[in-house]
């Protein structure tokens, strides 16, 4: 009951004519999308061994840029196939593959956008269809954040029932004092973290070239290896649902999975240039922010700020710095992301072939977005033809 007072609450308050706000709740909202970024970034730095300025620049100047051309909480993620395969089989896989097929996803979603094709896609994909990819992949972001949490599982309940307590504060935003949490936590289980923040200091620097480190082999490794197997994954998640999700909390300023595609392909062929990772916009990662208070494109412009910041001052810093990030915590905030996106799906219809559908389509959706999405779609045409009745 409380989940679906909230989201309708949300839907609601942010159903206004928007213009970038950096007041606390944007502040509180920047920090939303944690529980994905810093697991994922933390893996490409210290198994690929990726400089974390190159990281973290390009995150910060494209989160910039979509907080402002955009004015929602339209995130800028880590591309989860992409860094999964990257993380557990770095043996293989060189930085110049990571960074051929980052060039890759550029050119492929680029061509997509451009020529209309997803025009046809976005005809046959009904309600049904797009809630239960957003339900699918709310629940694989609570299975994975309480995965994360049972690294502590102690000081993860007190921050789930902190924020709980929380959600609907408007006094005291339930993410500020998630961060505050995190910090004691952190600094009562390794007091000497306090020590090495002393031992900080500024080292500017600017990211380097990265593209004279790719060749023609990488290029297709990449593609082959990286670039393919993520296609249904940013299809499900960063070009369908996410443009669902934006234009279900914010009607005023619509987006288009066209829109989306065309974004996609041009932050991936500007990410590699300069060291950075493969990157696209997420569902998961917009009902992160709104959970915890964003409303407009000003939280994006925080986080990027910060992002950008630590990497050309302090990126030799880094590990420092994620020490006071718990992963419980992070396990937390990914939780909530997840219920945030699964309570949406409530509105699917009233006939029971849509709910067949949208539990196809989540279902397999849990295991691989570009399946749900198949699975649905299949479902979808058999019950309209009559071929399976329910």
């Amino acid at each position: 009951m409380l989940a679906n007072n909230v989201s309708s609450e949300t839907v609601s308050s942010l159903a206004q004519p928007l213009r970038n706000r950096f007041d606390r709740s944007e502040w509180a909202g920047a920090f939303g999308d944690l529980g994905t970024l810093i697991p994922f970034v933390v893996g490409y730095i210290t198994v690929m061994k990726l400089d974390p300025l190159g990281v973290l620049f390009t995150f910060g100047m494209l989160l910039i840029l979509s907080g402002f051309y955009y004015r929602t909480p339209i995130p800028i993620q880590p591309m989860k196939a992409i860094g999964g395969a990257v993380i557990t089989q770095a043996a293989s896989i060189t930085p110049g593959m990571l960074w051929g097929a980052g060039l890759f996803t550029g050119f492929f979603w680029l061509t997509m956008g451009l020529t209309g094709v997803l025009d046809v896609i976005s005809r046959i994909t009904t309600k049904p269809l797009v809630r239960g990819i957003v339900l699918g992949l709310g629940l694989s972001f609570i299975m994975e954040g309480i995965r994360m949490m049972q690294s502590d599982f102690f000081i993860a309940l007190i921050a789930l029932f902190m924020t709980f307590l929380l959600l609907t504060s408007r006094r005291i935003p339930a993410m500020f004092a998630l961060i505050v949490f995190g910090v004691a936590a952190a600094i009562i289980k390794t007091p000497g973290i306090i020590n090495e923040l002393a031992a900080m200091h500024v080292n500017f620097s600017l990211p380097h070239l990265a593209l004279t480190q790719v060749s023609w082999q990488d290029f297709i490794k990449g593609t082959l290896i990286l670039g393919i197997p993520q296609i249904p994954l940013t299809l499900g998640n960063a070009v369908i649902a996410i443009t669902a999700e934006n234009n279900r909390l914010f009607p005023q300023r619509p987006i288009t999975e066209r829109k989306m595609a065309i974004s996609t392909g041009i932050m991936n062929l500007i990410s590699p240039l300069f060291g950075g990772i493969p990157m696209c916009h997420g569902a998961g990662g917009m009902a992160g922010h709104v959970r915890f208070g964003a409303h407009t494109g000003g939280a994006l412009v925080i986080l990027g700020t910060l992002l950008l910041v630590a990497g050309v001052f302090f990126s030799s810093s880094f590990f420092v710095i994620l020490k006071f990030f718990p992963l419980s915590v992070l396990g937390v905030i990914l939780f909530f992301a997840g219920l945030e996106l699964a309570v949406s799906a409530r509105d699917v219809g009233r006939e029971r072939e849509d709910y067949y559908i949208l539990l196809v389509t989540a279902g397999f959706a849990i295991w691989n977005m570009g399946a749900g999405f198949l699975a649905g779609v299949l479902m979808q045409e058999l019950l309209k033809r009559k071929i399976f009745k329910v």
